[in-house]
């Protein structure tokens, strides 16, 4: 990619560090925003580096130069920058990083599984027969006549950049309210390339030479399209889309061109469409999406997804010359397009559709009630909560408890440590939008690979395994001591659970436990209890040792199959290795259960969420699930459809060879 401007150059760098890209899909559109708008706010130049293909170094200011980078999950970028604010700046984006730039404890919406065939591609599940609509927006015509003077070329571009800012921002909002402030982080992106230093370059140079605005600022956004386009990554590849659409909303703006409308109610059919465009939408009217192309992991699909539309895409250019009023029918989980659909094939969609919506309408009526399965043993459902907006989404979905509540949001991306007092009112938020139900605060849990600028620890080769978690905590006393008090607090007024992650040995538990007992005057309150996070196969394997000491145990699936397997779960080389579902992860589960006492087992990890593990999970003992707020309800139908005793089962679950035999036990099951 050739730009008007050099590589910057500020002198030899005065602070470097690396870190590990986490993110399931790479350093993809929102993340890399969020970690431009972070380094943007420090006075130093700062640099990204892949470090083992070599690529780069590129501005951290400039989004269309990071994602260049295709830095996939597992990549090793160097960060170093130069300038009064060095140190402060690589500090900060090595603690974003740890964060996963804004994404972490968010489950990512994986994409559809699709084949590579070609063809109609799922996008976003569910069923809607309609007719065709379209959307109608006039192509904007770019000038073809002299442009006039370059200062006024450029006032009319920023007037219009200034504009498209605007309603990007009003889009954002409205998002946020309505799908969500993580999927709403998709205009960040969008908002960060209307300021990207290398864009404005490219369309100053093109000024200067004699181009009009709408002319400049075209070829640019091509330009960095075009690009994208050329990266490895097919989920990069589709960010594109992302910049096409930036393109054309300051076009927009500039030429005066009216917005894309939808007439009437129906199947939306249309070449592909900006996230703006899908947050726009009236749900009301637009019953399904059906593209001529996009991607299963654009923006697009992300956002239908989170709205609840079904959506397929890929449909291919024949689509395009459907006239509006044409009966389609779609199914946005199998991929399936039908033009006239016969009576047949619209009586079995609607069949399928109807069943879904029981499925769904009977999980969501008896969300608040218990769990109980059908051999009359309860088994508390819960949430795992990053935030208070978690936890007001958790008690409208009926969560019994707070299965896990990432304290560590409140010590991320901040320069300081939070305060005893902000503690206590963030814990007081999360107890008032669970109407007092039981908070199980873990404490803070970060370490090498999520490292904190005001806890700076030794550089480590292998951070997993290294200080985190309550190795970390006991190391940085004045920041468990902190935590402790707050809780302590919280604790006297709504019920508590305090839960210490990543413990290997019975005397850092012990230690801990000593810990609390001064941070309560030796005076813990009745319904206060304390547990442990059980991710060390070791730890699994003595549960009988902790148990003890400990009101309850809580299974961290996540972790425990990395270790397990030896398979890092950031490493996508060896994803395929790391199933939670693996006979000897599962065996770790039953080890947990038999040497638990009395103690409660609960598991907060993935696997929790997954409908089809849950029989095998309450057969093994567990007695609490703790999932993603949505996934609540159809968490505890599945509760509901399973057998607390179901030896047969566990048997052959746990003599089966790989995950794929446990599955196919579970879907016959």
């Amino acid at each position: 990619m050739t730009h008007a401007q050099p590589e910057p150059t500020a002198g030899e760098p005065t602070a470097a560090a690396e870190f590990v890209v986490t993110n399931p899909h790479g350093l993809h559109a929102r993340p890399a925003a969020r970690l431009v708008e972070e380094a943007r706010r420090y006075d130093a130049t700062v640099l990204l580096r892949e470090v083992d293909s070599g690529t780069g170094p590129v501005p951290a200011s400039s989004l269309s130069r990071v994602a260049t980078l295709a830095a996939g999950q597992g990549a090793r970028l160097e960060v170093s920058a130069s300038g009064p604010q060095a140190q402060q700046a690589v500090d900060a984006v090595v603690a974003l990083a740890g964060e996963s730039f804004g994404e972490a404890g968010v489950p990512a919406a994986p994409p559809p599984t699709v084949q590579p065939t070609g063809g109609p591609l799922p996008a976003s599940p569910g069923i809607a027969i309609g007719p065709v609509v379209k959307l109608e927006e006039a192509p904007p015509e770019l000038p073809e006549g002299a442009a006039g003077d370059p200062a006024t070329e450029r006032e009319q571009l920023e007037s219009a950049v200034s504009a498209a800012r605007d309603e990007l921002h009003r889009v954002r909002a409205r998002a946020a309210r309505e799908v969500g402030e993580q999927e709403a982080r998709i205009f960040d992106a969008q908002l960060a390339l209307l300021d990207d230093p290398d864009v404005r370059a490219d369309v100053d140079a093109a000024l200067g030479a004699g181009a009009s605005a709408a002319r400049a600022w075209d070829s640019a956004l091509r330009l960095v399209a075009e690009t994208w386009e050329r990266l490895p990554d097919p989920y990069l590849q589709a960010r594109a889309a992302d910049v096409r659409a930036v393109g054309r909303l300051v076009l927009r703006h500039l030429l005066g061109t009216a917005a894309a409308t939808v007439t009437g109610s129906g199947i939306l059919v249309a070449e592909d469409l900006t996230p703006a465009e899908v947050a726009g939408l009236d749900a009301a009217a637009v019953r399904g999406i059906v593209l001529a192309g996009g991607s299963p992991t654009g923006h697009a699909a992300i956002l239908a997804r989170a709205r609840g539309l079904p959506a397929v895409v890929a449909a291919g250019a024949a689509v395009r010359s459907l006239v509006a009023g044409t009966t389609l029918a779609l199914d946005g989980t199998t991929g399936e397009v039908e033009v006239h659909p016969s009576p047949d094939v619209v009586r079995r969609l609607e069949e399928r559709a109807a069943a879904e919506r029981t499925r769904a309408e009977t999980a969501l009526a008896a969300a608040r009630a218990p769990a109980v399965t059908s051999d009359g043993t309860e088994v508390l459902v819960g949430a795992n909560l990053g935030s208070v907006a978690d936890a007001t989404a958790a008690g409208a979905a009926g969560a019994d408890v707070a299965g896990l509540v990432r304290t560590e949001f409140l010590y991320l991306g901040r320069d300081e440590a939070p305060s005893v007092e902000e503690q206590v009112e963030t814990y007081r938020a999360l107890a008032r939008e669970l109407g007092g139900r039981r908070l199980t605060l873990r404490t803070l849990d970060v370490g090498g690979d999520k490292p904190l600028p005001y806890a700076p620890q030794p550089a480590e080769d292998n951070p997993f395994l290294g200080v985190r978690g309550l190795r970390l905590a006991l190391a940085e006393r004045r920041l468990l001591h902190d935590q402790l008090e707050a809780v302590a607090v919280v604790a006297r007024e709504t019920p508590i659970s305090l839960m210490f992650p990543m413990v290997s040995t019975v005397d850092e538990l012990a230690e801990a436990r000593e810990l609390v007992e001064k941070a309560f005057d030796g005076a813990e309150p009745e319904a206060f209890e304390v547990g442990i996070m059980v991710e060390v196969p070791a730890a699994a394997l003595k549960t009988a040792s902790f148990a003890p000491h400990v009101d309850f145990l809580s299974i961290g699936t996540n972790d425990l199959t990395q270790y397990a397997l030896a398979a890092e779960r950031g490493n996508p080389a060896v994803a395929g290795i790391g199933d939670a579902l693996d006979p000897g992860v599962l065996r770790l589960v039953h080890e947990v259960c038999h040497g638990a006492g009395d103690a409660l087992v609960a598991v907060c990890g993935e696997l929790a969420a997954d409908p089809a593990a849950v029989p095998l999970l309450v057969a093994l003992g567990v007695r609490e699930l703790s999932a993603a707020p949505g996934a609540v309800p159809v968490v505890k139908e599945a509760v509901r459809r399973s057998r607390a005793t179901d030896p047969d089962l566990v048997r052959r679950c746990l003599t089966a060879t790989g995950p794929a035999e446990v599955r196919a036990i579970l879907s016959g099951h």
